[in-house]
């Protein structure tokens, strides 16, 4: 039985930021001495990032109730926990609410009385009763709809979802699945000169996004014959077939990437190792899971890689010799958006779905990592075709190739030479 992410959403907070904007901010306010300055313009500049989304109005004209800066632009006392997690119950609720009805508003073929499980995601910020239950009560779904939160686990999380939609719909094929992942990770903004504070501060941003998943076969699974491949006249209209995931940990990393709850907001560590641990471990995990589809390398036409850092996405292109437009969808969200944590990966599915390479049977294998450090895959197929056949029993017929076999030599563990203090290269 095959199962279906029949639609994508997103939901952006109003406000946003320039990169440049974002980082003068910080020479201002972090930036005493002169070399501050320059490791943060360096950090800033080569992020890749145009522009993020915030639920920090400080600098909107409209905006009321200042977080971190009143209304001359002078900098407050750090706020603390609870007055950040304040403003996350508020703005979570309505970016949740929003994903769920535009899912059900937007797929084809569905209502809302056929919701029967609510999965919501979020490492950012914490209430009860929870988004799932708002959702529910918002909507007027079922007081009967079976409902889940993922917490805590951070940019990988939206992996987690899926696997439970998933499992519910494989154990009940008449499931239909709600995915919401929301996070606000600029309520938890430090100003710190820490080379890792600085670099947390330079990705992360806001932003949600949700999956309807289901095992029902889409209507409309191939592009009308008078449509280019690369049309967006239907967005959000090319489903994905759900064919494998894939979970592993890292030997290290496990004090690179961590998210700790602390008395002036959640504190995220992200090493400039990050990078090179990912670069690493790449390969072994990504030929595990070709090896367990029995799915050659050459069969994967697009790589949605969460795009957690411009450092990543160059290491991972780097040592799977990717081409450009290969993994063009993730550097687009990135520049656009930047690191929205466990929202990010269905922001990138979602512009392939948006943007689909070719009409019929596309694999996009995506991969998303977080503290410990975990990495976490799936498989996908994109617009399946209605012919019944089966990516994955064909891919059995085929041997794997396997990416030791490229004679590519991963990197020492860390490199030498390379400073925690060096920043010619965010992550």
């Amino acid at each position: 039985m095959s199962v279906f992410i029949h639609h994508l959403e997103t939901s952006l907070p109003e406000t946003s930021y320039d990169q440049a904007f974002a980082s003068g901010l910080m020479q201002k306010n972090v930036g005493s001495r002169d070399g501050t300055k320059r490791i943060i313009r360096s950090i800033y500049n080569n992020s890749g990032i145009e522009k993020r989304h915030s639920v920090i109005k400080d600098f909107d004209k409209s905006g009321t109730s200042p977080l971190f800066f009143d209304k001359d632009g002078n900098r407050l006392p750090p706020p603390d926990t609870q007055t950040r997690n304040e403003i996350y119950t508020r703005e979570a609720r309505h970016h949740f609410t929003a994903l769920a009805g535009q899912l059900i508003r937007n797929t084809p073929g569905f209502e809302k009385e056929d919701i029967t499980h609510i999965v919501t995601v979020s490492c950012t910020g914490f209430f009860a009763p929870g988004p799932d239950y708002h959702i529910v009560r918002d909507l007027g779904l079922p007081g009967t709809t079976q409902r889940y939160h993922i917490g805590f686990m951070g940019c990988y999380a939206a992996f987690q979802g899926l696997k439970m939609a998933e499992a519910f719909c494989r154990s009940q094929p008449d499931s239909v699945v709600l995915v919401l992942c929301v996070e606000l990770c600029t309520l938890h903004l430090q100003f710190s000169d820490d080379t890792d504070a600085i670099i947390s501060a330079s990705v992360f941003a806001d932003g949600g996004s949700g999956a309807l998943v289901s095992a029902r076969r889409p209507a409309t699974t191939e592009l009308p014959h008078d449509e280019s491949p690369d049309s967006n006249t239907h967005p959000g209209s090319c489903p994905l077939e759900m064919l494998s995931f894939h979970s592993d940990l890292t030997p290290e990393g496990e004090n690179d990437m961590a998210w700790t709850i602390g008395n002036e907001g959640f504190q995220m560590k992200l090493s400039t190792y990050v990078p090179d641990i990912i670069r690493k471990n790449i390969g072994p995990a990504l030929e595990t899971m070709l090896r367990a589809g029995g799915l050659p390398f050459d069969d994967i036409s697009r790589w949605a890689i969460h795009p957690g850092g411009r450092a990543i996405l160059d290491k991972i292109q780097d040592e799977l010799h990717l081409a450009d437009d290969q993994i063009a969808a993730s550097r687009k969200v990135l520049r656009e958006y930047g690191n929205m944590s466990s929202a990010t990966i269905l922001f990138v599915l979602k512009e392939m779905m948006d943007h689909p390479g070719k009409p019929v049977g596309e694999t996009i294998f995506a991969m998303a990592f977080g503290p410990g450090l975990t990495i976490e895959s799936a498989l996908f197929q994109s617009n399946p075709s209605q012919n019944g056949q089966d990516v994955t029993k064909r891919a059995h017929t085929t041997a794997s190739k396997s990416i030791s076999a490229t004679g590519k030599q991963p990197p020492s563990r860390k490199p030498s030479g390379i400073s925690r203090h060096e920043t010619g290269q965010s992550l």
